[in-house]
């Protein structure tokens, strides 16, 4: 199958939070915590304070609770598709909820709303429309995002005209 002028895909990509700590590394750190909790608790248990060795758990819990809620999160995507026709996003939350957007190219403007609390965000505009993207994304990455997109579309404009 192969694509028409009309629906070939001039960009795409998909931009997704960035967690450092990989899962496997999760389950090291988590059984070394575990290790270390256990071998002060009999210290503590043997020294007559028995009832610290509860707040070892539940600190091991809470931990391990954070860390499950920071995965979760990281679920999200948000993908980004240009055509000639127009640009299509589509928003995947955490729980897996979708939201898709289509926009008109012409006219788009890519710009970073500073006044959010200094910390910034790309929104996308097209006739009347606007919807907001990388909200998950560090300052670094949103540059990055919106100059690829300018990027894709000046290639599209372009394209246009010759």
């Amino acid at each position: 199958m192969s694509d028409t002028p009309s629906d070939k895909v001039l960009f795409a990509t998909t931009v997704a939070p960035y967690r450092s700590l990989p899962p496997r590394r999760l389950t090291w750190i988590m059984l070394g915590l575990i290790a270390f909790c256990c071998c002060s608790s009999i210290g503590f248990v043997l020294a007559g304070a028995w009832p610290v060795t509860g707040f070892f758990g539940l600190d091991i819990a809470l931990l391990y609770l954070a860390f499950r809620l920071s995965y979760r999160s990281a679920r999200q995507r948000e993908n980004l598709r240009l055509t000639r026709q127009a640009l299509d996003i589509e928003r995947i939350g955490i729980r897996g909820e979708r939201q898709r957007w289509q926009l008109e190219p012409t006219w788009l403007r890519v710009t970073i709303d500073e006044s959010i609390g200094g910390r910034g965000r790309l929104v996308l505009s097209s006739h009347g429309k606007s919807v907001g993207l990388g909200a998950f994304l560090t300052a670094e990455d949103r540059r990055r995002l919106a100059d690829e997109l300018k990027a894709a579309l000046r290639r599209w404009r372009d394209s246009l005209r010759g």
